[in-house]
């Protein structure tokens, strides 16, 4: 049984003051995604697929209308409920991996369990697994300047899997990568979301690896553009 989160949202709008007025950014968002779901979010830059990752991920809130994860419905709740939620629940990989340049790949891995105070043995052993798992099994203790760019963003990845959460937002994750290393990282995060079942929701400009994912939503100006159903498969040649 999967243990990934529903995403759902009706009449999500944002607006940013601009001057006297305000500019607005989500123009009356309502969508739904499957538990599991891998869902790739395309749409030009400006067109709000970050304004949206952020407020899925809690780390803004909504100018109106409803956001649910799971059951929670999160705009209704203090910042300190939608911050516990989030370190719980939500992993993220953004564009820039932000590693710690001072520590090893293990330690980057465990930094979101010092918010709760300091790695469990369960929480060590299960970075060193996802490291392996990110092939870097050989790198736990090379700190990020000794890792090539793609490992520094598997690092990344295995870091927002590591207390196990039910919705990762990937903002444009492969985005400094070249194109063999982009689809070798997007490939071991589409194998983690089959294998662990969380809920994946990933920006991309990237219509290839968008075409890789279970559902693409389409953004444009702030609304929902067409939605179609991910159809190509990894082409051998590109992963060798």
């Amino acid at each position: 049984m999967s243990r990934g989160l529903s995403v759902f949202t009706r009449d999500l709008i944002k607006n940013y003051p601009m001057g006297t007025g305000e500019v607005a950014v989500l123009k009356g968002i309502s969508l739904e995604i499957r538990p599991g779901e891998l869902v790739a979010l395309t749409g030009e830059s400006g067109a709000g697929k970050s304004t949206l990752l952020h407020i899925l991920g809690t780390v803004d809130r909504s100018s109106g209308g409803t956001v649910r994860i799971g059951e929670q419905n999160l705009e209704d709740q203090p910042e300190r409920f939608r911050a516990s939620f989030r370190n719980r629940f939500i992993g993220f990989i953004f564009q820039f991996h932000h590693l710690l340049p001072e520590f090893t790949a293990l330690e980057n891995v465990l930094v979101p369990s010092w918010i709760q105070g300091g790695p469990e043995n369960r929480l060590l052993e299960r970075g060193k697994y996802l490291l392996d798992r990110m092939g870097l099994g050989h790198r736990l203790l090379h700190r990020p300047a000794e890792l090539s760019g793609g490992e520094q963003q598997r690092v990344a990845i295995a870091r927002a899997l590591l207390q196990e959460p039910g919705l990762v937002l990937a903002d444009e994750p492969t985005g400094n990568l070249d194109t063999h290393t982009s689809l070798e990282v997007f490939s071991l995060l589409k194998e983690m979301n089959k294998e662990e079942g969380m809920t994946v929701v990933l920006a991309t400009h990237n219509a290839h690896l968008a075409g890789l994912a279970d559902r693409i939503i389409h953004l444009k100006d702030g609304l929902l553009g067409n939605s179609s159903a991910g159809t190509e498969e990894p082409d051998p040649a590109e992963e060798r």
